[in-house]
């Protein structure tokens, strides 16, 4: 009985010694997505909050309040990406790391409308900080 439990405890000495051996990188983590809320009405984009933004992950959700179905582009200084078509009465939405700067969503129509939508304007500013000491993240 006295070997076994000797021989448990060196089984489990080695296992202890063989852990810990490696060191790892202890990288930050992004910092926490942003939620923004728009509406595409017959004369303009509104996104809001659209200022004092820090830069990182964000998730823009526009609804279209028109009766014409719109496309949906997001542009800015190193970015132009059309995110898709948004139906009246539904939303989209675009989930994109941004980079400080200022930056345009855009509603347009496949159809001659008589003004210009005018679109939103986000303006991000520096980099938000990381999310390592946020709790109950995904």
């Amino acid at each position: 009985m006295g070997g076994r439990v000797l021989a448990t405890f060196g089984v489990a000495a080695i296992f202890v010694a063989g852990c810990g051996d490696e060191d790892f990188d202890n990288k930050a983590r992004a910092p926490v997505s942003i939620n923004l809320s728009g509406v595409i009405q017959k004369d303009k984009v509104t996104v809001s909050p659209s200022h004092n933004l820090g830069a990182g992950p964000f998730e823009i959700t526009i609804s279209n309040q028109t009766g014409q179905r719109h496309t949906v582009t997001l542009e800015g200084d190193t970015i132009k990406e059309q995110a898709g078509s948004v139906d009246p009465d539904d939303t989209l939405t675009i989930k994109r790391t941004l980079d400080p700067g200022t930056y345009q969503v855009r509603a347009g129509s496949e159809q001659a409308v008589p003004k210009e939508i005018k679109p939103a304007v986000l303006d991000i500013g520096a980099e938000r900080k990381d999310s390592n000491s946020d709790l109950l993240l995904p």
